[in-house]
């Protein structure tokens, strides 16, 4: 009977985020479009995180640090609330880049909790995504990707009404690349 104080030394995982910010993510898919519904999952996500450590990078044709490696859930919804398409100012899907630079963004006290949440439509046109996650493997990063979108596609709308269209004026139609991250992850 009684009770008795036992110190215990508890790390928390590091979390990094990847949030495809590009045009694509103003489809329709879901409502009211993907990128917010995404930014509504990573809200949820971090309401469950205890004593784990969180970061979060937008990237569309360049990446980001929007919020370093942080325990301040407060500030990361914050920052997760002003996040937009014009969050990057360079255009396209360089996923290999995000991983990358996420790959440098993790502190020096993680050493095997350490996670990569890539949360995107797929639709990669700048880099090898692949090769980035392999190299995050090979340093004991696991790299998880998250599939915003469907697979009929939907068109990307425009914020004065009408849709992104193609050189030739036809409307863009964009699609969930599943492929792509299920490699990405394998």
């Amino acid at each position: 009977i009684g009770a008795r104080l036992k110190e215990t030394n508890r790390k928390g995982a590091e979390i990094m985020i990847a949030l495809d910010v590009s045009n694509s993510m103003l489809a329709e898919d879901y409502s009211p479009n993907r990128l917010e519904r995404a930014k509504l999952a990573i809200s949820r996500l971090v309401d469950k995180l205890h004593g784990d450590r969180i970061g979060l990078i937008v990237f569309a044709g360049q990446s980001f640090v929007q919020l370093p490696i942080t325990t301040d859930y407060v500030s990361a919804k914050i920052f997760l609330n002003s996040i937009n398409t014009e969050s990057v100012p360079v255009q396209g899907t360089s996923i290999g880049s995000a991983i990358e630079l996420a790959l440098r963004s993790f502190s020096d006290q993680s050493d095997k909790s350490r996670a990569i949440i890539i949360i995107t439509d797929g639709e990669n046109h700048e880099d090898d995504p692949v090769a980035a996650a392999k190299m995050a493997a090979d340093m004991g990063v696991r790299v998880f990707t998250i599939g915003v979108g469907s697979k009929e596609g939907k068109f990307i709308p425009l914020p004065e009404g009408g849709y992104i269209t193609d050189s030739e004026g036809e409307n863009v139609v964009t699609r969930l690349d599943d492929e792509t991250l299920r490699k990405i992850a394998e």
